[in-house]
């Protein structure tokens, strides 16, 4: 006999079925907005409704109360009459919508003829035998309203009003109540529906928009109508478009132009590379060993300037990642470990500096590597045995600058503008060694840490490039 899985196993296998159970729905926005605003306006009917009732049924209780203790007082004052056998109150003739009689002492409940005699009990036997003045209750039994008057020496008179034609004007009240309540939450729900629909058609424009850019990447615009905060939602949104397509344009530059970079490198390496193997094949003419050297040394130049160029690369993709934590930075700290390193590579160029103690908060090896391209440039275009001058000083608006200012030929008035442009290089620059990406990393660490750069004309000869840095004197 076989027997069942365990539980837990036959609702694995119910899952493996291929039946996968629905995640809980929630209800859209659309049908919220419509609920709430059914139900608030059923809250505010319920108790403007609940209201009504309660005045209403105090009014009637109280006008009720009013007229029969103004008839029973009546009553007490009517003249007597003789019937045929005893003395009665005149009001026992013209008491036919009332029930009406005349509690003794003894017990005895004398009522008109041929009319129902009215409900008693202690209250009203207490007013009868003088120990009580006056009764007023609702008889539980006969639902009827019920008061006691004295009535001359051990008698009291008793009269009782049914409460059953307040009651129906009551439930004639509740019932048009509940009638027009019900018919205000259907148009509140109506109305709900269809502000719910016109107010969240920018909203279902915009959801149309972010579907349409996961799925195609369009990064158009879209529609802006009205001021409100469902447009101005839009309007960040198209905020957040552009700088996507901003983001994605400067990527796509990136791409290209370091494609263009690469391209010129690598075709020359492999022309090299080959020149190499086919020397090295059997049967091959011999390459001159001066042409080997000089092939193998382009090699390794080549080789350099990849390694440059993507470290660059590398560098530069390093603007869209997320930052590391800041750090209190001493910037003559940054510039002097800048310094050490240039000198490494400086060979007869020398540096005259001028440091000036300043603070700031930011990543001090992003910083360090701006500053060292700086140095790098300035002694790639100065002559040798000439001095690069390093200035830190402070402006006193609350930023510092670092000047490093070269002795090579200057930066023509034309290439001013594009200095620190990705790839760019002048027409002086083009047959140096370097990728074109140095000064735009110096200006993407400037931003990153809420400064500018500068290219400028050294009054001395030579170029003058600044990083001006917000902070705080050391």
């Amino acid at each position: 006999m076989t027997q069942a899985p365990p539980a837990s196993e036959q609702g694995s296998a119910s899952e493996d079925s291929g039946h996968p159970v629905r995640p809980h729905q929630r209800l859209s926005l659309r049908t919220r907005v419509m609920l709430l605003a059914a139900i608030c306006v059923g809250c505010a009917v319920a108790l403007v409704s609940f209201g009504a009732y309660l005045t209403v049924r105090g009014n009637l209780a109280q006008q009720l109360d009013d007229n029969l203790i103004e008839r029973a007082s009546a009553a007490v004052r009517s003249p007597v009459v003789q019937d045929e056998v005893r003395q009665i109150p005149g009001a026992f003739l013209a008491s036919n919508d009332i029930q009406m009689g005349l509690l003794q002492a003894s017990g005895v409940m004398v009522a008109p003829q041929g009319s129902t005699p009215p409900p008693w009990g202690e209250r009203e036997f207490a007013v009868a035998v003088g120990t009580s003045d006056s009764s007023l209750r609702t008889d539980q039994a006969t639902d009827m309203r019920v008061i006691a008057l004295r009535w001359g020496n051990g008698e009291a008179m008793v009269l009782a009003q049914s409460l059953a034609p307040m009651k129906r004007s009551l439930s004639d009240l509740s019932l048009v109540l509940f009638l027009f309540g019900g018919a205000g939450i259907i148009v509140a729900a109506v109305a709900g529906t269809a502000v719910a629909r016109a107010g969240l058609r920018p909203v279902e424009r915009l959801t149309s928009a972010t579907e349409r850019v996961a799925r195609t990447m369009d990064l158009r615009p879209i529609p802006v109508t009205g001021d409100d905060e469902l447009a101005r939602l839009t309007q960040s949104f198209n905020t957040m478009l552009g700088a996507v397509a901003e983001s994605q344009e400067r990527q796509r530059r990136l791409v290209a132009d370091a494609g263009h970079e690469l391209r010129t490198p690598l075709t020359s390496l492999r022309t090299n590379l080959e020149l190499l193997l086919s020397a090295s094949r059997d049967g091959a003419p011999a390459l001159p060993e001066q042409d080997r050297i000089e092939m193998e040394s382009d090699i390794r130049g080549q080789l350099d300037e990849l390694t440059q160029l993507i470290g660059d690369l590398v560098e530069l993709a390093r603007e869209s990642e997320p930052r590391e934590a800041a750090e209190r930075i001493d910037v003559i700290e940054v510039v002097e470990r800048a310094l050490d390193r240039a000198r490494r590579r400086a060979g007869e160029i020398e540096f005259d500096t001028t440091l000036q103690p300043w603070v700031l908060t930011g990543d001090p090896s992003a910083l360090e590597r701006a500053v060292l391209n700086l140095l790098d440039n300035a002694v790639k275009f100065s002559p040798p045995g000439s001095i690069v001058r390093v200035v830190l000083r402070p402006l006193g608006d609350g930023s510092a600058v670092i000047e490093v200012a070269d002795a090579g030929p200057g930066i023509a008035h034309e290439d001013l503008p594009r200095v620190f442009d990705r790839f760019y290089r002048s027409s002086e620059a083009r047959t140096l060694p370097g990728s074109g990406l140095g000064l735009a990393i110096v200006k993407q660490v400037a931003e990153r840490h809420g400064g500018a750069v500068y290219a400028g004309r050294n009054p001395e000869g030579g170029a003058l490039m600044t990083i001006r840095l917000p902070g705080a004197p050391g």
